[in-house]
């Protein structure tokens, strides 16, 4: 059954990959832009197929996709040095292949010759449709499965005071809730006479009705029956208003609820995609130092953070759980909708780590296309000449940097998953 999950986990991750290179490629060619390659996959072709000037196809390892746009890089400007110490600069060498990609008589279908909001469009799509597609799979569970809510139902009763397991209450009172005869599976309609239709309600109640005794309605096998309970005064430690620790004494009737499925309305899936998406932003500001800690944690044979960022194979092996788990109550919807939510969480990390503002990533682009756009306006509105395209081939030895550095994190990622897993 695992192997369901993490084929799921790859059709997933792959269709959206394939939707993320889309949102570049259908606005690149409805401006007038050469594209050369779409592809899934990377290493050797599998199969492929040439439409409207674009190669289509599949390749033989599935861990992401690319298209191939043509002229990216703009032409050095007059008095722009292209040799240093008698060789070509590299900035100048990736200008030539950037040229070289289009034939005679297709310049003007060179990436570089569009305008800034043009090319905030082509490379915006692509991070564009992760969002997207992260939001419409959040809304799917949400709104559509539901999501899993406390209710009146009694799901547990705790055998003694502050316990949920009946080998630790040795010298311990039984909870209240065992002495009374409630049953797992009454639905709790009326605590102390006060009606409950939910578990804020009911939580409520017990905690205004005091450590008096209180007669309970339940409905047993559809059937109204009565109980009577006696909670019991327990210390518990909240925050106050200012933030200080304070112990206060709380009436403990020692019940817990069963959870079910419940749909939401949109306005909930759009908050907890916001949830979501700042959630992943926070983590990608931490990921230097997480990515420190693992690499220090793996040397030293440390304990990893169980709630630190995984690699591509952490994910796979959460997937394989989803479908594999034997847990009592685990249904079919819970583990439809926890992969769904697995693959909602993918494409909104997809859409925050291409925002980062760094080259070859899609954020990096998008600075370049707002940065000319910002210097074109300024120098139009000082009646100044076009000071021209954003020249982004300067910025390559920073590119390469960070390329590096997305392959090491990688390969750190892999490693650390394999050999200090998150449990």
């Amino acid at each position: 059954m695992a192997a369901l999950g993490i084929a799921f986990l790859i059709l997933g991750l792959l269709a959206s990959v394939a939707i993320h290179e889309l949102g570049h490629l259908l606005p690149a060619k409805r401006f007038g832009v050469k594209v050369s390659q779409y592809f899934i996959g990377f290493g050797p072709t599998l199969w492929s197929t040439t439409r409207g000037g674009t190669e289509y196809g599949i390749k033989a390892i599935p861990l992401g996709g690319f298209v191939r746009i043509a002229g990216m890089l703009a032409p050095a400007r007059p008095g722009t040095p292209v040799e240093k110490n008698g060789q070509i600069t590299v900035a100048e060498e990736a200008r030539q292949a950037s040229a070289a990609e289009l034939g005679p008589g297709e310049e003007h279908q060179a990436f570089w010759r569009l305008t800034a909001p043009k090319k905030l469009a082509v490379m915006f799509g692509g991070p564009l449709t992760n969002l997207v597609l992260a939001a419409l799979l959040i809304a799917g569970v949400v709104s559509g499965i539901g999501i899993s809510q406390p209710t009146t139902a009694v799901g547990a009763i705790m055998p003694c005071v502050g316990q949920a397991e009946a080998d630790q209450c040795e010298g311990k009172e039984p909870s209240p809730a065992a002495l009374s005869g409630l049953e797992v599976g009454d639905v709790i309609v009326e605590w102390g006479r006060r009606e409950v239709a939910t578990w804020p309600e009911l939580s409520a109640a017990i905690a205004q009705g005091g450590t008096g005794q209180v007669t309970v309605r339940v409905l047993r096998g559809g059937e109204p029956a009565d109980v009577v309970i006696t909670p019991v005064p327990v210390e518990q430690t909240k925050q106050n208003e200012v933030g200080e620790a304070e112990v206060r004494e709380v009436p403990y009737a020692g019940i817990a609820p069963a959870f079910e499925r419940q749909r939401q309305p949109f306005t909930r899936a759009a908050d907890v995609t916001a949830t979501i998406a700042a959630g992943t932003a926070k983590v990608v500001l931490t990921l230097p130092a997480q990515l420190w800690h693992m690499a220090t944690n793996l040397v030293t044979g440390g304990e990893r953070d169980q709630t630190g960022v995984v690699g591509i194979v952490g994910v796979a092996d959460i997937a394989g759980n989803i479908t594999s788990s034997n847990a009592v109550n685990y249904t079919a919807a819970d583990r439809v909708a926890d992969l769904t939510m697995l693959l909602a969480g993918l494409n909104m990390s997809l859409f925050v780590f291409n925002m980062i503002p760094l080259l070859p990533l899609d954020g990096g682009h998008i600075l370049g296309a707002i940065l000319e756009g910002t210097r074109r306006t300024i120098a139009k509105a000082r009646g100044k000449a076009d000071p021209g395209p954003f020249d982004t081939a300067r910025l390559l030895p920073l590119s390469n940097a960070v390329f590096f550095a997305l392959i090491a994190m990688t390969i750190l990622l892999i490693v650390a998953d394999i050999v200090n897993p998150v449990v």
